[in-house]
This record gives structure tokens, C-alpha cells and sequence, in this order.
């Protein structure tokens, strides 16, 4: 019923920028999610989360991420972005945007619906 589509990856070198964007056919907020989040998951790794943004502005990051990835949204466009900077190989993966629940630790936070086909980042060295 809630479709995302994420796009903005691609191919780039070591040390460049993506902005990633996450556009929703509804509102990003609702009463079934108190939060966006963006994952990720490298060739045989389990996806993980990376950011979070909640209605009210707050942001959580990835240990790996933190000082690197921005996390934003435009309520009014229906959209979230991933600005990601100083890339490194180490993030290269398929980048998945979802409604998700914030828990008190960022371990238990889970995502709600389905998958969607998510946006490629390959990093080169």
C-alpha cells in the first residue's frame, strides 16, 4: 500500500559525495512510524541501519557513518535524502530507505512494510 522508491546511487571514487532521495507516495510521517530510516547491505552482510530521523527533527547515525551522512526530509515533498560524504569503499552497498520504529536502543529499531528495490552505491578506491 506505502510505496518508496529510492534513487540517487551510483559509481563513484574515494572521498566524493551521493545524495540520496527516498520519495513516498504518502505522507513520511504517520501514525504507524515515528520515524524515516536509511539501510544498507554489502555483498553477503545482513542490512543494517544507518540513519534515522524522527518527525521532530531527531537524528541518529551508524558508528561507521557518524560525521559523513547527513539525514534529512522535506515533509511537503513527501521525501528523505541521504547526503553522504567522504565515501569509502567500506559503503559500498544497496541503499534501502523505510518507515521504521525508533526504539530506546538503536539495535532494537525495526523497519515496517516491505522492501523495495532500493539504489546501488559502489565505491572505488
Amino acid at each position: 500500500q506505502v510505496q518508496l522508491v529510492e534513487s540517487g546511487g551510483g559509481l563513484v571514487q574515494a572521498g566524493s559525495s551521493l545524495r540520496l532521495s527516498c520519495a513516498a507516495a504518502r505522507r513520511i510521517f504517520s501514525t504507524n512510524s515515528n520515524a524515516m530510516g536509511w539501510y544498507r547491505q554489502a555483498p553477503g552482510k545482513q542490512r543494517e541501519l544507518v540513519a534515522t530521523i524522527t518527525s521532530d527533527l531527531t537524528t541518529n547515525y551508524s558508528d561507521s557513518v557518524k560525521g559523513r551522512f547527513t539525514i534529512s526530509k522535506n515533509n511537503a515533498r513527501n521525501t528523505v535524502y541521504l547526503q553522504m560524504d567522504n565515501l569509502n569503499p567500506g559503503d559500498t552497498g544497496v541503499y534501502y530507505c523505510a518507515y521504521v520504529l525508533v526504539a530506546p536502543t538503536w539495535n532494537r529499531t525495526r523497519p515496517l512494510g516491505s522492501w523495495g528495490q532500493g539504489t546501488q552505491v559502489t565505491v572505488s578506491s
